[in-house]
């Protein structure tokens, strides 16, 4: 595409240079640039773009979007801009043209839930006969491809990759994870969105939004993006999917689910076991009851979730109550972890005490014995939730070992300091700042009845320590000690 196309929906400050330059491809990263590129300067929370716009150049870039003045010479354009992560969504959308136009696009936010939700969708959509893709936390999913994924929601440029190829693949419909980062950074800028769904809102990320009510501000301008015609899915039972639905500015068509008598997807007679969770639903398209091999009552949540997207979409009831019916497992999302000696050992991502909560009431239900816990929090993060999740442990476990999970570049000694301030009486817990050996000293404790939750990590394969990624899968740990 040649630049000047790209810049029709760009405000540009100034161009130095001619805009009648070819570009084969776009990227905010100079590692990345390749002859013909265009890059983005974006200012990132830890480092400057225009640090690296000598080495984009001298890797081939023949233009540079940046939000300072600046002169490349006469074989370089330069494009200044007054917000680079703006620049950056708009000329993606430009580059890669009406994508989203042209597939049925998905996205779920929220503080929990939201890969659950996912996975359930896009079991449902395929089981409708569409085809999905999919990118979130746990991995991308694009055609027959699965790549890991480093985040939640990628860049705006790489997003729109993906989608091209999913589209080259045959897809019909994209699912997304959107994370706050992603909508205050500008990443789903663009994007235009059939569905929107809230899966709830609880305390994280308030190192980065500061406080609730900016967190919520930051996730209720997706559903403010979405045009008359469009619908958002929001959680009634979460009051601020109450505050949501009541804001003026949502033109969207509302779909509530819950328990609430009052949600259109509404879930009743619920029941857990340790084969999995059961419950009936009503919808707008019919009434069924529902065996989930997932457990716990916040999954019958997504699940709601799920159905109201699929119904959205056109697919038969019976159709999706098969599709969620057959799914067994999601990654690292209160994943049972197989042993040879039948031991009840789970791994759950939750790193935020209402998701602990969560998942510790659901293992109370079964639980014949003692439900012991291991986790900590990570570092860099949100300290604000340390010691709450350290009162959930106390509660609701009956034995926790608090060790190290992600401590990043913090003391992990002073991040478990700050979780122990939430328990009350000594005995109801033991520090092992070494995770791997948390794990064992746990398991070695078990009782026949007892249940372990390993808290905090889930699907993740790594542990970040000062700079550095080392390989550490919970359940690869617990295979080895238990076999």
């Amino acid at each position: 595409m040649i630049l000047n196309q790209m810049l029709k929906s760009v405000e540009a400050l100034q161009i130095n240079g001619s805009d009648q330059v070819e570009i084969k491809g776009l990227t905010n990263d100079s590692r990345n640039i390749a002859p013909g590129w265009l890059f983005i300067a974006v200012v990132g929370l830890e480092k400057n773009g225009a640090d690296f716009i000598t080495e984009a150049v001298s890797k081939g870039a023949v233009a540079v979007v940046s939000e300072n003045e600046l002169e490349l010479g006469s074989q370089v354009t330069h494009v200044q801009v007054s917000c680079a992560r703006l620049a950056l969504a708009e000329l993606a959308g430009a580059y890669y043209g009406e994508l989203t136009h042209q597939m049925k696009m998905i996205g779920v936010t929220g503080t929990n839930g939201k890969t659950t939700a996912t996975y359930m969708i896009r079991e449902i959509l395929h089981g409708g006969g569409f085809l999905p893709g999919l990118l979130g936390t746990v991995a991308y999913e694009v055609g027959g491809r699965t790549i890991p994924s480093p985040r939640t929601t990628p860049e705006v440029h790489e997003i729109y990759s993906m989608l091209q190829q999913m589209k080259e693949a045959g897809c019909d419909t994209a699912v997304l994870e959107v994370s706050s980062h992603a909508i205050d950074l500008q990443r789903v800028h663009g994007i235009d969105f059939n569905v929107g769904v809230f899966t709830n809102l609880t305390q994280d990320h308030l190192d980065y939004h500061k406080d609730m009510e900016s967190y919520f501000e930051v996730k209720s301008r997706l559903f403010k993006t979405l045009e008359k015609g469009r619908a958002a899915v929001v959680n009634l039972d979460d009051q601020w999917g109450k505050k949501l639905i009541g804001n003026e500015k949502i033109k969207a068509d509302v779909l509530t689910y819950g328990f609430s008598e009052e949600a259109m997807v509404r879930a009743s007679e619920a029941s857990v076991s340790d084969k999995g969770t059961t419950f009936n639903v009503t919808t707008p398209w019919g009434d069924a009851r529902i065996f989930l091999h997932l457990l716990g009552r916040f999954n019958i949540h997504n699940a709601l979730s799920a159905l109201a997207v699929g119904g959205l979409c056109g697919i038969d009831l019976a159709r999706m109550v098969i599709s969620l019916e057959s799914m067994q497992v999601v990654p690292g999302r209160l994943e049972l972890v197989p042993n040879r000696k039948g031991r009840k050992i789970f791994v759950d991502y939750a790193h935020t005490d209402d998701a602990l909560k969560n998942v510790l009431s659901t293992l109370r239900e079964i639980c014949k014995g003692r439900l012991l816990l291991v986790f900590g929090c990570g570092g860099n993060r949100d300290k604000g939730k340390r010691q709450k999740m350290g009162r959930v442990a106390a509660e609701f476990s009956d034995y926790s070992i608090v060790t190290s999970d992600n401590p990043r570049d913090e003391d992990p000694g002073v991040i478990v300091g700050e979780i122990i301030n939430g328990f009350s009486e000594q005995d109801k817990f033991k520090v092992e700042l070494d995770r791997r050996k948390a794990i064992k000293k746990a398991i070695k404790h078990m009782k026949r009845k007892d249940i372990l939750i390993v808290a905090g990590k889930g699907h993740e394969t790594y542990q970040e320590i000062k700079g550095t990624v080392i390989p550490f899968d919970d359940r690869e740990i617990v295979r080895e000690i238990i076999g």
